[in-house]
This record gives C-alpha cells, sequence and structure tokens, in this order.
C-alpha cells in the first residue's frame, strides 16, 4: 500500500543546471537550478524556472536569452554555491574558478569547463506561483568532443551530469546503463 504525502516537489530526479546570464552591467552571472527540463522537440525547447527575487531571473527577461550548463559531478560544490551565493554581490565565476564564455549566438554566458551546453533565446515566460517558467528555443548544442558517443551524441556516461532529489535536498550521479529506449518495452506488446 503507498503511502500519501501530499502535494510536494518529490518528482525524482531533476537536473542540477547551471543557467547563464549576463546581468544590466554586462556581468556574467551563473544560477543552479533543479526545476527544468526538455519541453517541446519541434522547435527544440527547454524550460527552467526562477523566483524572481533571483539576480538572473530579471537578467533573462531584459536580454532575451540564457544557457544551461549541464553541471557535471566533479563540479557538484561549484553548482551548489551557485545555488546558494547571490550574484547581486558575487562574481559566482571569479569566486568558483569556472570561465565565462560569450556566446556567439545568444546574449548570454555559458561555462567553459562544462561539457554540455544549450545557448537559447527566450520564446516566453510564465508565471506560475512563486516561480517562473522561462522557455527557451535552443540555439546550439556544444558539447566536448570528449563526451560524444560514436553516432555523434552526448553521452551521459561520459557526461556523467548531478541530478538532485527534491526535498532532501541530494545530489546524486547517474547510475548504470538499462536498455535501450523505445525498444526494450516491445516484449510486453
Amino acid at each position: 500500500m503507498k503511502k500519501s504525502l501530499g502535494p510536494n516537489t518529490l518528482a525524482q530526479p531533476t537536473p542540477v543546471w547551471l543557467v547563464g546570464t549576463f546581468d544590466e552591467a554586462g556581468q556574467p552571472n551563473l544560477a543552479t537550478v533543479a526545476w527544468g527540463g526538455i519541453c517541446c522537440s519541434k522547435p527544440p525547447c527547454v524550460s527552467v524556472a526562477l523566483r524572481p527575487a533571483t539576480h538572473s531571473h530579471d537578467s533573462i527577461l531584459d536580454r532575451k536569452a540564457f544557457t544551461v550548463n549541464v553541471a557535471t559531478e566533479g563540479f557538484a560544490r561549484q553548482a551548489d554555491f551557485c545555488g546558494i551565493a547571490s550574484g547581486r554581490d558575487t562574481d559566482k565565476f571569479a569566486a568558483t574558478g569556472l570561465t565565462p564564455v560569450k556566446s556567439e549566438l545568444v546574449d548570454a554566458p555559458y561555462v567553459e569547463q562544462f561539457p554540455l551546453i544549450l545557448e537559447c533565446r527566450l520564446q516566453q515566460s510564465v508565471a506560475v506561483g512563486g516561480h517562473t517558467l522561462f522557455i527557451g528555443e535552443i540555439m546550439d548544442v556544444k558539447a566536448d568532443k570528449s563526451v560524444l558517443s560514436p553516432e555523434g551524441y552526448p553521452h551521459i556516461e561520459k557526461v556523467r551530469p548531478i541530478i538532485f532529489t527534491p526535498v532532501l535536498r541530494n545530489y546524486h550521479g547517474v547510475g548504470g546503463y538499462l536498455g535501450q529506449a523505445f525498444s526494450i518495452g516491445k516484449e510486453l506488446k
């Protein structure tokens, strides 16, 4: 029998992404988000949710752009720091030793050291409770060659993204391979 846990943010896992923006002074900033995901295939779009109180919130609205930098296991401390420090009074790139790179496609920076980046143009924003859901069209995906599969796509076991468990507030790595999607279930037909 299942126990009711009531309405809560218990979908697991959520990503650990660093959203890159430029503020009104042109300073690069990073905000760690866990409320995000792919939200459309054509055109390819991603969504991230931020509270209006965050420094990055207005930057996305002003610049109409953001990057999604997929945090990896080797950068767990930096990712956590970017979620607990404010860009209003902290240069998060300098504090973490990360390097900002200005996107050539959108008005936002990305993290040079992270192996997987999504460059996004803001398509729309929607107020949802205490957050704003930003939907960005993915203008380009940049990936280090070292994390690509033989087919030329990011391989999760090479990227080694961090995942987050809401409410418990834990970071984890990704587990092992289970099977090919859209295939392993065919035997049940």
